[in-house]
């Protein structure tokens, strides 16, 4: 009794609301346009001011190192990047290179941020000249915050770009300046994602909703919902700059997100709205009514979906590191104001138009059920899940094995980061980072720091024999003592964000493990940009389990509580699970076996990004959710309004009929949206957007088609009345268990 008091008092407030937006419906919209420009202003401004991603790991050994240079090394500051200069046309004992060299290091010596250059000619420098001598850099010194070096190095190649003549050209690269060129692509690839995906989406809205303007009413409030999203994140961030890689991602999932709630809320407004024989827009009472149903049912539902996600998104936060951080928040803030979009700005609109919701509309032929005569037993899907549920075991298996198989690739699933530099070819700092591969050495762009943080026992000698004849190691520079630590900077011969490199920081932490202080602490700790992403890849992989049963555990919990069942939560986590298993099992397929890249146009790097599998599955396990819910939600509304039919087993069996019969057009047209806006991402030059595309646009896919057409028709059948326990009644015996004499 407790339950169904509390469940009442949601629906009322829900339909309590249904009445109140459509009375406030002219105040709602002003606010709304109020709010929309605000959060362009405020994406403006955020869009301006983009930095990468922060991979580190506080606590970390590449922490650690950080902090001794900045405490013991001043001078090395705490970035070393590289200002390479190139000519075709003169040498490097020519007076107009030298000149250039010169003229660019004197200028950027003096600039704020810079602790310190060591150029081709100076005392000191060391092959810092190529062989045929058409190439020399300078190592450049920074000493600023993440977010300070990024804005030096912007500065240093807007000075370069001045000063150098036409004979010589010069340019920075390294983290920041890598990372500064990689903001700029990744911004582009997001937009254009963007500009190929919405006219497709739109095409799909008005072929589910029948008419032109209810397919542009979603399009619209996802778009003022993506605009709020941008407000609040930039309100939340406290003044930083904020990583591209969130804004894409936030731009994918909040336009996907917020088409998806818009679409399910507009089908349901405008099947009330034939319900009640709503024809006229002066006809507010019939409006108010069809609104209040809508909201207390659907809107209830999206509800749900939303907090899901936003729960699902949480467990990101038990990873300790910035990346996975804002990834959670600004994600979280994008479904919350996409959900509060949905709830509040479209159903002021929708009650604004009215019947003109219709206007536009297509042919009879392509319209809804819902809005037509057929009944509601004649069409496609009623036919086919009643196909589904004749032969539940048949299906069931066949569809688990489907997802078993696709899954079957995470068995071998590697972790690394790939920079982008491979996007980067017209980039500055693209075309400086090919001169040091091809002239001098790829492990200039980030050298590996090695710290003894005993220098009065100094353990330098014995560690640089450790490194000297291994081939992965161009040279290891004399060591620096100061402030009681010494310094050792190790170029490797590798690639800074290959395979290769991880390895080689690993090998070295291993190998340095038997320097430990009195304590028994480490003694020797590695650090640099690759022992960085080393790190994030030990703490991602080792709180991977925990963020999966977290998220599995709140999905239960929260489903039992939204759906009032024991039975039907713990199948949709097992489900889920599998879908999302099986869409990064693609992945992996795709990007780390090479399935298909040639083709694809893909880079085939061997692993998968760090923080790829473990922020997918969490996004996807949110999104899976939603449809989960909708379709579920009206499986329980037609079960708890058919109590007069017997036996139980025909009213499941109904139920789940007319649940898929109300939301498989809904369901189907979203995922189709969701598909294409992610698969719109593959179109992207940088590698992580191609791969979170292909992960979003493959679950979804198995989500709409898999799961919610085959498994959930075929499970339900199978459990029965077992599916509403303990809300339900309580099967009596094993023979009103359906499925239990298949």
């Amino acid at each position: 009794m407790a339950n169904g008091t509390k469940q009442g008092a949601v629906d009322g407030v829900f339909g309590w609301w249904g009445q109140t937006v459509t009375r406030l419906r002219w105040w709602v919209i002003v606010v709304w346009v109020i709010v929309a420009a605000c959060g362009g202003i405020a994406y403006v401004g955020m869009s301006g001011d983009l930095s990468g991603p922060d991979y580190g790991v506080p606590g970390s050994d590449s922490a650690t190192v950080r902090q001794s240079l900045i405490e013991s090394f001043p001078a090395l500051g705490t970035e070393q990047d590289v200002i390479v200069f190139h000519s075709e046309s003169s040498i490097t004992d020519d007076g107009v290179f030298r000149d250039a060299v010169g003229a660019t290091l004197a200028e950027v010596l003096g600039h704020q941020g810079v602790s310190g250059v060591l150029g081709p000619f100076d005392l000191g420098a060391q092959k810092q000249v190529s062989a045929d001598k058409r190439s020399a850099f300078a190592a450049l010194s920074l000493d600023g915050s993440p977010r300070e070096n990024a804005a030096t190095a912007r500065d240093i190649q807007a000075i370069v770009d001045r000063s150098a003549p036409p004979e010589v050209s010069v340019a920075v690269t390294g983290s920041s300046p890598l990372t500064n060129d990689l903001v700029k692509v990744e911004k582009a690839d997001a937009l254009r994602a963007e500009s190929l995906g919405v006219p497709v989406a739109l095409v799909v809205l008005v072929l589910a909703l029948g008419a032109l303007c209810a397919g542009l009413v979603p399009l619209a409030v996802a778009g003022v919902g993506l605009l709020a999203a941008f407000g609040l994140i930039a309100a939340t961030s406290g003044g930083s700059s904020v990583d591209a890689l969130l804004l894409a991602v936030v731009t994918m999932i909040g336009t996907g997100i917020g088409i998806d709630y818009s679409l399910f809320i507009v089908s349901r407004f405008r099947e009330e709205l034939a319900g009640n024989d709503v024809s006229d827009r002066k006809d507010l009472e019939g409006i108010a009514a069809s609104m209040s149903t809508t909201l207390r049912t659907t809107g209830r539902t999206i509800a749900a979906s939303g907090l899901i996600v936003v729960i699902a998104m949480s467990s990101l936060l038990l990873v300790n590191s910035p990346v996975f951080r804002q990834m959670a928040l600004g994600v979280s803030a994008a479904v919350i104001a996409v959900l509060i979009t949905a709830l509040t700005l479209l159903p002021a609109l929708l009650a604004a138009l009215g019947p003109a919701l219709d206007r536009g509309h297509l042919p009879r032929l392509l319209r809804g059920f819902e809005m037509s005569s057929e009944s509601a037993g004649s069409t496609w899907w009623s036919r086919w899940v009643r196909v589904v549920m004749r032969r539940p075991v048949l299906f069931g298996t066949g569809g688990v094995l489907v997802l078993v198989l696709l899954a079957w690739p995470v068995t071998s699933m590697q972790y690394g980061i790939n920079m982008g530099t491979g996007a980067l070819g017209a980039a500055p700092s693209g075309q400086a980072a090919e001169i040091l591969q091809r002239d001098f050495s790829p492990g200039l762009v980030a050298p590996i720091l090695v710290v003894d943080t005993d220098a009065g026992q100094s353990a330098s000698s014995e560690v640089a024999q450790l490194m000297k004849d291994d081939p992965r190691i161009l040279e290891v520079l004399p060591s620096q003592r100061s402030g009681g630590r010494e310094l050792t900077i190790t170029i490797p011969a590798v690639p800074v964000d290959s395979t290769d490199a991880f390895d080689l920081v690993r090998d070295l932490r291993d190998a340095t493990g038997q320097f430990v202080t009195p304590a028994g602490d480490p003694r020797v700790v590695i650090g640099g940009t690759t022992a960085e992403f080393v790190d994030l890849s030990d703490e991602a992989t080792g709180k991977f389990p925990m963020v999966v049963g977290l998220v599995l555990l709140l999905s239960v919990v929260f489903l039992g509580v939204v759906l009032r069942s024991i039975v039907i939560p713990l199948k949709a986590v097992a489900m889920n699970l599998l879908a999302t298993g099986a869409a990064i099992g693609v992945t992996v397929a795709v990007f780390q076996w090479g399935w298909g890249s040639d083709v694809l146009g893909f880079a085939e790097v061997g692993f998968l990004q760090v923080y790829l599998p473990i922020t997918v599955f969490v996004i996807l396990f949110g999104l899976s959710m939603d449809y989960e819910v909708f379709l579920i939600g009206r499986m329980k509304e037609a079960w708890d309004s058919s109590g007069e039919i017997e036996p139980p087993s025909l009213r499941n069996t109904e139920a789940v009929a007319d649940g898929v019969q109300h939301t498989a057009r809904p369901i189907t047209a979203a995922a189709a949206i969701m598909v294409v806006v992610f698969g719109s991402f593959v179109t992207a030059h940088v590698l992580e957007l191609q791969q979170f595309g292909v992960a979003l646009a493959v679950a979804i896919a198995l989500d709409a088609i898999v799961v919610r057409m085959i498994l959930v028709p075929a499970f339900m059948k199978l459990l029965g009345r077992w599916n509403w326990w303990p809300d339900g009644t309580k099967a009596e015996s094993a023979h009103d268990v359906e499925g239990a004499p298949v």
